[in-house]
């Protein structure tokens, strides 16, 4: 049995045990999913702190309450005061609905965002939710194609861009973008990307 699998088996062990024994919990992306059963993560990392909590980062895995809906996430980490850089989310689209892709969005391994194919305009400001340093932008990408497909273009796209920018008028203007995350109408299969960005 190698390492990562050993890892795994003793997460499963401990939700199996409770917390009526053991007096750490156990977090998927931030979230306390004690008593959850019959769930298995895949590509995570696993880790125990000081107190024996255990830690889940699984990018692309959003717990979810009964009603389906996400699971409020933590508190955003705030920059420091000083800092002056804003940091902003923008979705493109050349065919509105045309490319079918929901993109789910983690920043530092907590649920941000899901951006659909569609007619909405997404101008979002990200600052409050970064922190300084390495940051790290999960995209779990998800085709959507329904009855039909709409469109088997290449250059039918749905651009993702997130990046240093400021408001001029009632415009926002992306002056250093730090990710750009592109589908199209032609792909059919889901994505999981990883980014890392640097924020001031």
């Amino acid at each position: 049995m190698n390492l990562r699998k050993a890892v795994f088996w003793t997460v499963i062990c401990l939700g199996l045990i409770g917390t009526s024994v053991l007096a750490g919990s156990i977090y998927l992306n931030g979230t306390r999913i004690d008593g959850v059963v019959n769930q298995k993560f895949e590509k995570c990392t696993v880790t125990i702190d000081d107190k024996g909590d255990v830690h889940i980062s699984a990018p692309g895995y959003a717990v979810q309450s009964q009603a389906g809906t996400p699971v409020p996430q933590p508190k955003p980490v705030v920059l420091p005061s000083g800092s002056a850089t804003r940091y902003w989310l923008v979705k493109e689209e050349n065919y509105p609905g045309k490319t079918q892709y929901d993109v789910d969005i983690y920043i530092n391994s907590v649920w941000f965002k899901r951006i659909r194919s569609n007619n909405e305009q997404v101008v979002q400001e990200i600052t409050k939710y970064l922190r300084a340093g390495s940051n790290v932008v999960h995209f779990a990408a998800t085709k959507n194609i329904g009855q039909q497909r709409k469109s088997f273009s290449p250059q039918v796209y749905m651009l993702i861009i997130i990046g240093e920018g400021n408001i001029g008028g009632n415009n926002v203007m992306i002056e250093n973008p730090l990710i750009q995350y592109k589908r199209t109408a032609n792909e059919t299969q889901n994505f999981n990307d990883e980014f890392t960005i640097s924020v001031k």
